[in-house]
């Protein structure tokens, strides 16, 4: 390891082969957390190749727990996390407001590291105990379209870093990992990035996938869709950018999409926008996120058509009986 950080500190780039072993080395548990934290920190301090974050992925990949649900070709929505601005679970309601309206959901998150609640945060609080059990999981996905796959469970690596993570409390290559290391390998995918050059990153490497994808990033910095400003969307059909206006919706203020000081704040926030007693900010953002999420599985249809789906869902109080259902099959 001490060969390889000073390789990263004398800014060489590592192969995609050295990469991949530098993870099966942290998951053995032989490297030092402080090596791990030094590993972390040259990340912050300069951009990650293609080859480097491809052979972390390989690693992941290598030593995942495996779940097969390709019969049910879900969608995964999920952001890197790591854009510091603290916002409610935005992402996992989009997720409930998809599977609400028809479309199978396989969502792969975790605890928070850089915010306050991450998804496994906020489904715990709310009961939902975590599995690898693959009849659990299928029996979810079958009953409620929606199945919840917590990260340290399924990737060794995650869990053997999370320690280090949290102690850091900032965003790092492992923010990145996630969305490319979802056990089930998902043919639709939608990300949420914190920068241009993190979508021009996962851009080229889902074009190089068979998967149908959106990545979307909020100019301002959010690795969701805000509504504080414009917004670039790069999928299959190119690239987009969009200001709140041109989808009729009303551009919001960060301090209106604030997660809160504690999970149970944030928790607070998720059960207001599923019982539709959020406001207007919250539930647009919401309704946004999930809209782009149904365009990616539903690729002739428009944003419109797509936005209106999703206020079905979510107005129709489907998403929230896809939640009540989730949480009394996963309690």
């Amino acid at each position: 390891m001490k060969e390889i950080l000073y390789k990263l500190f004398d800014y060489q780039y590592l192969t995609r082969d050295e990469a991949k072993q530098v993870l099966f080395d942290i998951v053995s548990g032989n490297v030092p957390e402080a090596q791990i934290s030094a590993l972390l920190t040259t990340f912050l301090m300069r951009s990650i190749s293609v080859d480097e974050i491809l052979g972390f992925r390989d690693a992941l990949l290598d030593m995942r727990v495996p779940i097969d649900l390709s019969e049910y070709r879900p969608i995964d929505i999920v952001g890197t996390g790591g854009d510091g601005k603290n916002t409610f679970n935005i992402s996992t309601l989009a997720a409930f407001v998809i599977a609400g309206a028809g479309y199978p959901v396989a969502k792969h998150g975790n605890y928070g590291a850089t915010s306050v609640s991450g998804a496994s945060n906020v489904l715990e609080l709310h009961g939902a105990k975590f599995t690898t059990d693959a009849n659990q999981l299928k029996r979810s996905i079958e009953k409620c379209g929606f199945v919840y796959l917590h990260a340290p469970f399924f990737s060794p690596a995650l869990k053997a870093v999370a320690g280090v993570r949290k102690s850091l409390g900032v965003r790092n290559f492992f923010n990145i990992m996630g969305p490319l290391v979802n056990p089930t390998q998902p043919p639709y995918q939608v990300l949420g990035v914190y920068d241009l050059s993190m979508m021009r990153l996962f851009s080229y490497i889902y074009q190089e996938s068979k998967k149908n994808f959106s990545i979307v990033h909020s100019i301002d910095g959010y690795d969701e869709i805000s509504l504080t400003g414009q917004f670039k969307v790069v999928s299959n059909r190119g690239e987009q950018l969009f200001v709140p206006g041109d989808l009729g919706l009303r551009r919001a203020s960060q301090t209106e999409l604030s997660g809160g000081e504690t999970p149970e704040d944030a928790a607070r926030i998720f059960d207001l926008v599923l019982r539709c007693e959020a406001t207007e900010a919250q539930m647009n953002a919401v309704l946004v996120n999930a809209a782009f999420g149904i365009r990616t599985i539903e690729q002739d249809k428009s944003i419109d058509d797509c936005l209106d789906q999703a206020r079905d869902s979510l107005y129709g109080k489907k998403a929230l009986k896809t939640f009540n259902q989730y949480i009394e099959l996963n309690s």
